[in-house]
C-alpha cells in the first residue's frame, strides 16, 4: 500500500473520531442544559416578609395566591399586614396559596356611634309571588289580588327604589344563611325571593340569533336587570323558588335555569306540587322535595341552593312529624339534604350572628300594600329604622354596640363591640 493512502486513511479515521466526539459533547451539553432548565423549574422559591408591608406589596408577587382577611388592630396601622400564613425564608412553589390578616386600623367607636354600625340588627327576606304587567289592578297600592301576594310591574320597580333609597343592598339568600354579608359601610342586608316558579317571573318572548332566551322586560328578572343597569353600585339577585314545573315553560327549562345561575340569580326548591306539608304523610313529603332536587340535579348539577320555600308556609312549627323529612330524606333511590326552610313570616328576620338565629326556620316578610298596617311594606321598613343591621362593610368582621354582647352567636369571624 502506498504511504499517501495509508495517511488519507489515518486522516479520515482521526476525522471520523473528531465528528463523534463533537456530537458526543453536543448531547452531553444538551442532555446538560435540559436538565438545567428542568431544575429551574422545580427550584422553589423563598418566601417573602409581607408582615409590617403595604396591602399593595402583595399584589408585586404574581406567582403567590393570597387570601385577604382584615380585621381592626391597635398595633397595625390601616393597610398594614399583620400576619402571614407561610414563614418569611420557606420555600414554595408558584400558585402557592398564602393567607395573610390585614389591619383595618383602629376601632373608631365615634364613628360606628354616629353611624348606628350594628351588624346583629335585623335582616328583612322579602317575599314574592307573581309580577304581572297590568295598570288597572283594583286592589290597594300595587297588590293585583286582595292579599297582596302578587305584585304590578310598576309596583316592583318601585318597591326595588324604595329599598334602594331607604339603604337597603340584595345579598343572596345562601349567603345570608351561611353569614356572608356583603354590604357597603352604612348599608343594610336585603334578601329577595319568589315563590311558585310563575312564568311572569322570568318570561321568555323567544330566542335572539345565537340561541340565547330574551326576557320580558316587564317580568320580574326583566326588571331586576333594567335595575341593574340604573345602579351598577349594587349587586342584584334573587332566590327564586320552583315546583314541578319550573317556570311553565318547559321548552326553555334548560335556558332558564342557566341564564339565571350564570347571571347572579339562585333556583330553589317549593317542593314539586305546592305541597301542604300538614295534610301528608312522611313518604309524600320525601316524595315532593326529592323530585325538585332531582330536576335540578339533572340541569344544573350543585349549582342551585339546598333550600326548600314552604308552601303555605306549613308546616307550621318544626315539632310536625314531617318537618324533619323536609331537611333530609329520600325517595325511589334518590336521597337530599335541605340547609333551610323559609316560613310565610311576617316580620325581619335576626342576623345570622344573632344567638337565636335558626337557618332551618326562617321569617319572611310579605311584600304587599296595606296603608301601613299589618306587617305590609310601609310597616315593615318602619320597624326597621331603629333594628335594621347596618354593616361595617368589612365581610369577616362582626361589629356590634357593647350592649349586645348578650345577642351574640357563635362565629368563627372576628367579633368587635364599640
Amino acid at each position: 500500500m502506498k504511504k499517501g493512502h495509508k495517511r488519507s486513511r489515518i486522516h479520515y479515521g482521526r476525522f471520523l473520531v473528531l465528528i463523534i466526539v463533537i456530537v458526543a459533547s453536543f448531547i452531553v451539553v444538551d442532555k446538560f442544559f435540559l436538565k438545567s432548565v428542568d431544575s429551574k423549574k422545580e427550584t422553589s422559591l423563598i418566601m417573602s416578609k409581607f408582615v409590617g408591608k403595604d396591602e399593595d406589596y402583595l399584589d408585586k408577587f404574581k406567582k403567590i395566591s393570597f387570601d385577604r382577611v382584615y380585621k381592626y388592630d391597635d398595633d397595625f396601622p390601616k393597610g398594614k399586614v399583620i400576619s402571614q400564613s407561610v414563614p418569611e425564608g420557606t420555600e414554595y412553589k408558584a400558585g402557592t396559596s398564602v393567607s395573610v390578616v390585614i389591619s383595618l386600623g383602629t376601632v373608631d367607636k365615634q364613628k360606628f356611634t354616629e353611624d348606628g354600625i350594628n351588624e346583629l340588627g335585623r335582616v328583612p327576606i322579602m317575599m314574592y309571588h307573581g309580577i304581572e304587567d297590568v295598570s288597572d289592578n283594583k286592589y290597594v297600592g300595587g297588590n293585583i289580588d286582595r292579599d297582596g301576594y302578587n305584585r304590578t310591574a310598576d309596583a316592583f320597580r318601585k318597591d326595588l327604589e324604595f329599598y334602594y333609597s331607604k339603604g337597603y343592598r340584595m345579598v343572596r339568600l345562601v349567603d345570608y344563611v351561611n353569614g356572608k354579608i356583603d354590604v357597603s359601610y352604612g348599608k343594610s342586608p336585603l334578601v329577595l325571593t319568589f315563590d311558585d316558579g310563575n312564568e311572569d317571573n322570568i318570561k321568555v318572548t323567544g330566542l335572539d340569533d345565537k340561541g340565547n332566551i330574551i326576557i320580558d322586560k316587564n317580568s320580574a328578572v326583566g326588571i331586576l336587570e333594567e335595575f341593574k343597569k340604573k345602579h351598577p353600585d349594587t349587586n342584584v339577585t334573587a332566590t327564586f323558588f320552583v315546583n314541578g314545573g319550573i317556570f311553565n315553560q318547559s321548552e326553555y327549562d334548560e335556558k332558564i335555569l342557566k341564564w339565571l345561575v350564570n347571571n347572579g340569580y339562585d333556583v330553589g326548591n317549593h317542593t314539586k306540587g305546592h305541597t301542604n306539608f300538614t295534610k301528608v304523610d312522611i313518604e309524600k313529603t320525601q316524595e315532593v322535595v326529592a323530585d325538585v332536587y332531582k330536576r335540578l340535579d339533572d340541569i344544573i348539577p350543585k349549582r342551585y341552593v339546598k333550600i326548600v320555600a314552604l308552601p303555605f308556609g306549613s308546616p307550621y312549627n318544626k315539632n310536625h312529624s314531617n318537618f324533619p323529612y323536609i331537611l333530609s330524606g329520600s325517595y325511589d333511590g334518590y336521597s337530599y339534604e335541605t340547609e333551610s326552610a323559609l316560613r310565610v313570616g311576617w316580620e325581619p328576620e335576626v342576623s345570622p350572628f344573632d344567638k337565636d338565629f335558626d337557618k332551618t326556620f326562617l321569617k319572611r316578610c310579605r311584600a304587599y300594600d296595606n296603608n301601613g298596617k299589618d306587617f305590609d311594606i310601609e310597616y315593615v321598613f318602619n320597624m326597621l329604622d331603629n333594628k335594621r343591621y347596618i354593616s361595617d362593610g368589612v365581610i369577616s368582621t362582626v361589629v356590634a354596640p357593647e350592649g349586645q354582647k348578650n345577642k351574640m352567636g357563635d362565629t368563627k369571624l372576628d367579633v368587635v363591640y364599640y
